[in-house]
């Protein structure tokens, strides 16, 4: 199936590692041009040019810190002077920290809404005028699954999520009507380095080993194990393109049918 992507221009979001650079690269194989930005210069740069070399596209690294205004305006500003246009914005960076009530810090809530939430809306903020200029656009914003599914060990990484679904609905309705449409992806446990430090809280707060902790993650999808960073990327690159083009104000979970009641025991 030809998707249609050749020489478009996408942005992603904490494209340096786990989902964000297996969705940079599933976009540069199928012939985007794109943008991937994330806080940490070296590794960006070294992630860029290992996938411009394995793709052939146009990679550009643009380091940004997405909890600063005032970032998200100049990497947005680059990517337009770069490529001059953004077709397609996929919202991924950032993370919240595991956790019971208890155990939470105030940091820890600011972390979670600061840059998993706020950054996915400084994002849209600067991204969709230029989208509405140019009269299309798709954003494709990668939030969780648990903010549809809970669990009281991940109430900062839901609260986060649950808030970026509902920026993903509301938005859908207002910019559908100026051709530019959004879908979420919600992932369940996907196997990046993120993953291990979730599991280390897990069996932290709830006085288990961290092994026990990876069996009733794995025990909570009727498939038996997580997600790997290239179906996410498979899924987001579809979405992405003009086939999918339809599909808006749509939440897709892609986490195995997980029940989280089971790894709530």
């Amino acid at each position: 199936m030809d998707l249609g992507l050749e020489g478009k221009v996408a942005l992603v979001t904490g494209g340096s590692k786990g989902i964000g650079k297996a969705i940079a690269r599933s976009l540069a194989r199928e012939g985007c041009r794109v943008a991937i930005c994330a806080r940490g210069q070296e590794l960006l740069e070294r992630t860029a040019a290992q996938l411009q070399e394995e793709t052939g596209s146009d990679v550009f690294p643009v380091v940004a810190d997405l909890t600063r205004p005032q970032d998200v305006k100049r990497m947005v500003d680059q990517v337009i002077q770069r490529f001059g246009r953004i077709d397609i914005l996929v919202n991924n960076a950032g993370s919240a920290p595991g956790g019971i009530l208890e155990n939470l810090t105030e940091e820890d809530w600011a972390q979670a809404l600061q840059l998993k939430f706020m950054g996915y809306v400084r994002c849209c903020k600067e991204v969709l005028p230029h989208m509405q200029r140019q009269g299309k656009g798709r954003v494709v914003n990668i939030i969780g699954n648990d903010g549809v599914k809970y669990s009281y060990w991940e109430i900062a990484p839901g609260a986060a999520n649950a808030a970026g679904q509902n920026l993903t609905m509301s938005l859908a309705a207002q910019y559908g009507k100026e051709n530019i449409t959004m879908v979420a992806i919600n992932p369940g446990p996907v196997a990046t380095e993120r993953w291990d430090t979730l599991l280390e809280a897990m069996a932290r707060d709830r006085g288990i080993s961290v092994e026990e902790a990876d069996r009733l993650s794995k025990a909570s999808i009727p498939l038996g194990r997580i997600c790997t960073p290239e179906e996410v990327a498979d899924l987001a690159t579809f979405l992405a393109s003009d086939r999918a083009h339809f599909i808006n104000g749509t939440m897709i979970e892609i986490d195995g049918g997980q029940r989280k009641a089971i790894m709530d025991t």
